[in-house]
């Protein structure tokens, strides 16, 4: 199982790192979130690399990606579908939303008003969506990679206990760590960034492969009990 995530993570980082540099914390985190089938949120100011991070991260494992804007004027249906009247059969017809991806990037979530970020509740939590009684279930795996910037105050909406409860982990993007790396940074932006730089070097056996590995592990009833004990006493 070790053997297996540095193996994943190595390859990972290192294609990443042909158009992202300094961020293989940052890269391991999301990948760990990925193959624990939970969800991303990237918190950090503009410019720190979190969009195209999500871009190459998808890329390199080959999974399908989307990239929703999210803007105060959005309703939940521009994410999830709806049903469309088609003129031919004269039906309504279930149009899939680009929530139906692999990798949902949900930039700038906090933009977006409370009923629309509610949206991703269900599909978060149980992998599907349901649109007027009507359930279609997601793409598997699928992960919500979710970016907000920390510094707006007018514009912008604080996302909900349950939006929050649905990630598994915050990812804390600031500035470069060095300014060895800052420097080369500069000197990439010089150029437009390609990001079909980035090939597919984990392949669907390998990432199938990764996930029965966490299904497989063992926790014992002793630490078990002692997370119980500890969530009752915390509360």
């Amino acid at each position: 199982m070790i053997g297996l995530a540095q193996d994943l993570r190595s390859k990972v980082i290192t294609e990443i790192e042909k158009v992202v540099i300094g961020r293989e914390s940052e890269i391991g985190l999301i990948l760990t979130c990925l193959i624990a089938r939970g969800h991303a949120l990237l918190e950090g100011v503009p410019g720190t690399s979190k969009t195209l991070l999500a871009k190459s991260f998808s890329r390199c494992l080959g999974l399908e990606f989307k990239r929703v804007q999210f803007t105060p004027d959005m309703l939940p249906l521009d994410i999830v579908g709806g049903f469309i009247f088609n003129m031919k059969s004269r039906e309504f017809e279930f149009k899939r939303g680009p929530i139906f991806a692999h990798i949902l990037l949900a930039d700038e979530i906090n933009r977006a008003a409370p009923k629309v970020q509610s949206a991703l509740l269900e599909a978060m939590q149980e992998l599907q969506v349901t649109v007027e009684g009507h359930t279609e279930k997601l793409p598997s795996p699928f992960m919500v990679i979710a970016t907000q910037n920390p510094l707006d105050f007018e514009g912008v909406y604080p996302l909900p206990e349950s939006q929050l409860d649905r990630f598994m982990m915050k990812v804390q993007f600031g500035y470069p760590p060095t300014a060895a790396v800052e420097t080369s940074v500069i000197k990439r932006n010089l150029v437009e960034i390609d990001v079909g730089v980035v090939n597919q070097v984990v392949s669907d056996i390998e990432l199938n492969d990764a996930f029965k590995a966490v299904d497989e592990v063992k926790v014992s009833d002793d630490v078990l009990d002692y997370l119980s004990r500890l969530a009752r006493e915390t509360r």
